[in-house]
């Protein structure tokens, strides 16, 4: 019982971890010029072009986790963008809001840290690919 336990939670984990960043991609293709006005507003330059990478690495970041395709490199290149729209965004510590989505933020780098470190888990297209190319009979 144990084990079927520990073979679902890294599952659950990453799709509770992914879906911020495929919801954030999804707010930012549905409302791009709000999104613009917003990094504008802090000072990003070239706010339009950065939306394109940034869209990117949040949607295929998230689904790269969430299906535990590539995970390391998944949550390493979200853990890459989290670093500096932490510290843009969420460092106005006299804003309670603000100092909540910065300790938000530190979970869910923590987080991709574990899959970064630990791979996405059994339930993984990655573990199905390494088990699937070292099976003798198979590859």
């Amino acid at each position: 019982m144990e084990n079927q336990i520990q073979k679902f939670l890294p599952l659950l984990a990453r799709i509770f971890l992914s879906a911020i960043f495929i919801k954030a991609g999804i707010d930012k293709i549905l409302d791009p010029a709000g999104t613009q006005d917003t990094m504008t507003g802090k000072g990003i330059p070239l706010a339009g072009i950065l939306l394109i990478p940034t869209i990117i690495v949040l949607v295929a970041g998230g689904l790269s986790v969430l299906f535990g395709f590539k995970a390391r490199y998944g949550a390493l290149a979200l853990i890459g963008f989290l670093i500096p729209a932490t510290l843009i965004f969420h460092t106005d510590f006299s804003n309670r809001i603000q100092e909540i989505m910065f300790l938000k933020n530190l979970g869910l780098i923590g987080g991709l840290l574990m899959i970064a470190a630990f791979g996405a888990g059994p339930l993984s297209i990655d573990e199905r690919n390494t088990t699937h190319n070292s099976n003798p009979r198979l590859g």
